[in-house]
């Protein structure tokens, strides 16, 4: 069977790593991705100048070649579910008899704000390390501090504006940073929450609740008429799938995602599956996070195996409670889990275990059969 894996976040990465044990199965394997992955993990320590781009990268196109995968360094334009085809941007006809998307997500711009100049998204990742790099450049350089404004008041925009404050301080600088949040934060226990905000305005970030509608020269609109200076706005409102998850005709929920079983599958399709940020599973909805992907994927591979041979399916799931450790800029993290919190160097040494541990063990696989 042919088998077309869309994408190389989390789960399909271990799919590579399962690339043999595939192939006995019976399945011949297709990866249409990115010459590169970006590790969503360490993106904050790369926006604070702690580490340097290439930690958080994985070469795919290598690891495809060193697995005996056919990999096609491209993004798929069109999905013909009826013809059991994908057609990528360079007008290549793949055909499929199982489907896996695996293509993480993108930012929500419901104003289209990202279509004005010097406005950064947070997705993809590559455009964070870019705003890095023309920042540090800038400070380096003896400029004034750009006020920046970070639009969305979930974690992520919390995390990108704490790295901001630290690229400023590590140029010897107060941050002049402002996260636009459309209502209070309840994404951290309340005195999770209080901590972080008092920490952060003592560098130079302040939280306001409003709605960002607007992009012009200098100023940053919102919907109740203020205006905030502006030289650089971030987009890290809320996330949603890319659309071309919206575009294959099955069933999605309001942020695009892609509905499927417990066995990861579509409903209406049970030889579509996916995994990760793209996908939701009905009855247990999640917010965008890496560990889903990660916990997702052994259950992805046993399920396409189980498909090639005809065999019973397994479903996945997710745990109710989940580690979660942002990296706050300042040689500190802040984790949570549930109700649980701590902040301090200890968290952020976790961090950086768990996640340059991942893009280790990711960039030395080997064939496995």
């Amino acid at each position: 069977m042919r088998l077309v894996l869309v994408g190389a976040g989390h789960a399909h990465l271990h799919l590579l790593a399962r690339a043999g044990t595939l192939r006995s199965s019976g399945l011949d394997v297709t990866l249409v991705a990115p010459a590169t992955f970006d590790y969503s993990g360490l993106a904050s320590g790369v926006l604070s100048g702690a580490l340097a781009s290439s930690a958080a990268r994985i070469d795919v196109s290598k690891l495809a070649e060193r697995q005996g995968v056919t990999h096609l360094p491209t993004r798929i334009e069109l999905v013909d579910l009826a013809g059991r085809t994908v057609v990528t941007a360079d007008g290549e006809a793949v055909p499929f008899d199982l489907l896996s998307f695996n293509v993480g997500s993108t930012v929500s711009d419901p104003a289209g704000l990202a279509a004005a100049s010097e406005v950064w998204p947070v997705k993809p990742l590559s455009r964070l390390f870019e705003l890095q790099s023309q920042l540090g450049a800038s400070l380096n350089a003896g400029a004034r501090t750009p006020a920046i404004v970070v639009v969305g008041g979930g974690q992520t925009g919390f995390e990108i504006a704490a790295a901001l404050a630290g690229l400023c301080a590590r140029h010897g600088r107060m941050a002049d940073v402002t996260v636009v949040s459309r209502g209070r934060a309840r994404w951290a226990p309340p005195a999770a929450l209080a901590d972080l905000t008092q920490g952060l305005a003592r560098r130079g970030v302040r939280v306001i609740e409003g709605e960002a509608v607007a992009r012009d020269a200098g100023l940053c609109r919102l919907a109740d008429g203020r205006s905030l200076p502006c030289d650089m706005l971030i987009l890290a409102g809320g996330l949603v799938a890319p659309p071309l998850i919206k575009g294959l005709g099955l069933p999605t929920d309001e942020a695009g995602r892609l509905r499927v079983t417990p066995s990861l599958h579509a409903p209406d399709d049970p030889d579509v599956f996916a995994a990760g940020d793209c996908a939701v599973i009905e009855g247990a909805a999640r917010p965008p996070a890496g560990v889903f992907g990660v916990r997702a994927a052994p259950i992805l591979a046993a399920n396409l195996i189980a498909r090639a041979r005809g065999a019973p399916l397994r479903a996945y799931d997710p745990q109710r409670r989940w580690l979660s450790i942002m990296d706050l800029g300042d040689g500190t993290g802040l984790a949570l889990r549930g109700g649980l919190w701590w902040r301090g160097r200890t968290a952020l040494w976790l961090k950086r275990r768990l996640d340059l541990g991942f893009v280790a063990k990711a960039r030395s696989l080997r064939p496995d059969a």
